[in-house]
């Protein structure tokens, strides 16, 4: 049996129950979990380590409890949305390059410990809302860089990346951003559909 991890922040973890470690959340993770779960009986154990309000950096200070010690075959990590949001709310951001030089290392570490390990970019992404509108252009073009960042870690260690900003600019012509994301950063049922769909896309070209 092959072990998927999810990792990340609060998108990732959406609302999971820390006191049990299968439990994935009620998001993407958990859609994921679901679908491969019935397609695939028995092959795949789902572990969701995503933890509300991480930063790239929150994230690399667990790389061995989280990451490591759980010996994943293949892993998500979808994070920088913090990096630029706690900025605007306490000046605890994380510049870009730092994000950059910080995931370059999170992914050489796992590498290294994990050889044989299949990881997965997911990009960062942001619309206009509650908790964006206030400061929307420093959110956006700032989680634009974050994006960027993550799309070059993936083509500096050839890893599959998964564009999101794209696709939730394509959905808001179809219903508005509150209808994806609740507040311009943390999806809807129907926003961890999109991204579990995407997702899905990656994992079926990476088999």
């Amino acid at each position: 049996m092959k072990t998927i991890l999810f990792q990340g922040d609060s998108i990732t973890d959406a609302s999971r129950n820390k006191e049990m470690g299968n439990d994935c959340g009620k998001g993407y993770a958990q859609f994921i979990k679901s679908t491969l779960g019935f397609e695939f009986p028995g092959k795949y154990t789902f572990l969701n380590r995503g933890i509300n309000g991480n930063r790239s950096v929150d994230l690399y200070a667990r790389i061995k409890s989280d990451i490591i010690n759980l010996k994943p075959d293949m892993m998500s990590i979808l994070i920088g949305v913090n990096d630029v949001w706690k900025e605007f709310s306490g000046q605890e951001g994380v510049d870009a390059e730092k994000y950059f030089k910080i995931y370059s290392m999170l992914i050489e570490e796992i590498q290294s410990a994990l050889p044989n390990v299949e990881i997965m970019i997911l990009e960062p992404f942001v619309l206009p809302g509650t908790a964006t509108v206030a400061n929307w252009e420093g959110f956006h073009s700032e989680v634009y860089k974050r994006a960027e960042k993550s799309r070059a870690i993936a083509e500096q260690y050839n890893l599959v990346f998964v564009p999101l900003q794209e696709k939730f600019d394509e959905a808001v012509k179809l219903c508005p951003a509150e209808y994806w994301l609740l507040d311009g950063v943390h999806p809807t049922p129907a926003g961890h559909e999109l991204i579990k769909r995407e997702w899905l896309k990656a994992f079926e070209k990476m088999q």
